[in-house]
């Protein structure tokens, strides 16, 4: 149709908006691509293989010509110092350079020769920033004349040749500059990483942990004292009003390596959809209480956290187990102070004698066998009075022992525990056993006036170090644990907890109360069990580490 006034031809109005519809979706499509495609593909491009990369740049460069002004003033922003990088584009932020005024023009020709992308027929990619940079940058001495446009430019180099700043090889640099914006290998970063593992796990192995020292550091503990509601009251020693807190300060430093610093976060990851499994008697509850108050203090939401609510019915077993819900697991603890079971047998005169069955396991055995993880101790029950005397208290069948050595009853004991965990225990299931937690018991033992409530400091010299039967007892069950057909994890504290003689409860079992009071109303003070937070966390960090060995070593076995 055609104005009779002017014979401009008329545009009806809906194909008027056809037109600009399809303009606008152009547009738009345009600058999606080069917003996202080039900006954000030079850090993700990285995960590629060069093949990949290469057919990506083909597709963006064949057949297309230099028409947007966004992307024209990118790729002239390289040559400017790399000024699009520090000022036009933040990657970390996500935004993009500013749009061009609309004043700017796009020349379509420049000395009569059009500017067009070059062919990626032949297109290599070099790891060498110096030849990126001599097609990126011009000489330092060459003399640059603006375009007017203030798009294009020309170089002249000193040897008096003009080429355009936009040629084939310019471009190219400037891509693979973009794409490759860091010079990674990934291949060699992942055998460097191998390396590195291969090389941990080699020294942690050969590493004797329990051999080291006691120092100062002032970043534990490693949970906020009084903050764990899953402390036994007589081992809260911060609630009860203990006055010195030093001893909550002492880190276990190995002279041959370095103890995994505890990362409580991962730990709740190898724990995962696992079963966790304190066995023994009340210093093995010690470590028991400390592991759940480390990984407590660590988890997003401690209310889900709790014990499980079935688990009442054990209480009169003294067993106890508390469900990390977040991460499936649970880690639980059960009462068996001599690994053997406590026996009643029934005299002639019809009353009941008191033994303990050396060729039986404890009753609740069945309850935790096929625990991921377990954790064994045994050790202080067998310094008491009863079994220490050993007159008419073990049996084996139907026959108790008139007399009996302790350290023989101790053996027939270990040796019964073992063939059980060799006979019922999964394979897969890793086995712990703690060693000896000596006691720091001065003039007297616990139920003969001994005291430690005036040790403050840990033991320096070795010389000064308590000497008990422990010690005899400790190499009696690494006889046995060696002798084992199923590989037992040995975790020797022994030497090192006989440092610590100022991390005792000592007086301080009750809160609010004064020391009078202590003194009077507590005949015994309690100087082998631990403080917590206090050396039981250095036991699981002792744990930890070699679960992460143990895991580092199955998923280099798996990858090899």
């Amino acid at each position: 149709m055609l104005d009779s006034s002017s014979n401009r031809r008329i545009f009806p109005q809906g194909r008027y908006m056809m037109f600009a519809f399809v303009f606008i979706t152009f547009f738009v499509l345009i600058s999606v691509l080069s917003i996202f495609i080039i900006p954000v593909s030079s850090y993700n491009f990285i995960q590629y293989n060069q093949s990949q990369v290469s057919a990506l740049i083909s597709r963006l460069l064949s057949n297309s010509t230099v028409s947007s002004p966004q992307f024209a003033r990118k790729f002239d922003g390289f040559s400017r110092r790399d000024s699009w990088f520090s000022s036009n584009h933040n990657f970390s932020s996500g935004k993009t350079m500013a749009k061009p005024s609309s004043n700017d023009q796009i020349p379509k020709r420049t000395n009569g020769v059009s500017v067009e992308a070059p062919s990626p027929n032949g297109l290599s990619f070099n790891h060498d920033f110096s030849s990126w940079k001599s097609r990126i940058m011009p000489p330092d001495d060459a003399r640059v004349s603006e375009n007017p446009n203030g798009y294009l430019r020309k170089v002249k180099s000193p040897q008096g040749s003009v080429t355009n700043s936009h040629n084939q090889s310019n471009l190219i640099g400037k891509l693979e500059s973009l794409v490759f914006s860091k010079n990674v290998d990934v291949e060699e970063e992942k055998k460097k990483r191998k390396r590195h593992r291969k090389n941990w796990i080699e020294k942690m192995t050969h590493c004797r942990f329990f051999n080291g020292r006691w120092v100062e550091d002032h970043t534990l503990p490693l949970y906020k004292p009084g903050s764990c509601p899953f402390i036994g009251e007589s081992f809260d020693c911060f609630t009860n009003g203990k006055p010195e807190i030093a001893y909550q300060k002492y880190r276990w430093q190995p002279y041959e390596c370095n103890l995994p610093r505890w990362n409580g976060k991962k730990m709740l990851r190898l724990l995962k959809g696992k079963r966790l499994v304190f066995v023994g008697d009340s210093l093995n509850r010690n470590m028991w209480e400390s592991m759940v108050c480390m990984l407590r203090s660590v988890v997003h939401n401690s209310s889900n956290v709790y014990e499980a609510a079935d688990w009442k019915d054990y209480r009169l077993a003294k067993s106890y187990s508390m469900i990390f819900r977040d991460y499936n697991f649970t880690v639980e603890y059960y009462s068996s102070p001599f690994l053997v079971r406590e026996w009643k047998m029934q005299n002639a005169n019809g009353s009941t004698k008191e033994t303990l069955r050396l060729d039986l396991v404890h009753r609740s055995s069945d309850l935790y066998r096929n625990a991921d993880i377990l954790v064994f101790n045994t050790g202080h029950w067998w310094t008491h009075e009863k079994t220490s005397a050993g007159k008419g208290y073990y049996q084996e069948g139907d026959h108790v022992y008139k007399q009996l050595h302790v350290m023989e009853a101790f053996r027939k004991a270990m040796t019964t525990w073992g063939r059980w965990i060799e006979a019922k225990v999964s394979r897969k299931t890793l086995v712990f056993f703690r060693g000896y937690s000596s006691s720091h018991f001065s003039d007297g033992q616990w139920n003969s006036g001994g005291q430690c409530d005036k040790d403050n400091e840990p033991i320096v010299l070795e010389k000064d170090l308590p000497h008990e039967n422990n010690r005899v007892m400790m190499e009696a069950a690494e006889a046995i644990l060696t002798k084992m057909k199923i590989p037992i994890l040995y975790l020797n504290i022994t030497r090192m907890s006989e440092y610590r003689r100022d991390a005792h409860p000592s007086i301080y079992m009750k809160p609010n109360m004064t020391n009078e009071e202590r003194m009077t109303v507590f005949k015994f003070q309690d100087c082998s069990h631990w403080c917590l937070p206090g050396v039981p966390d250095t036991w699981n960090e002792m744990l930890y580490g070699q679960l992460l060995l143990k895991y580092r070593q199955q998923l280099l076995k798996y990858k090899q």
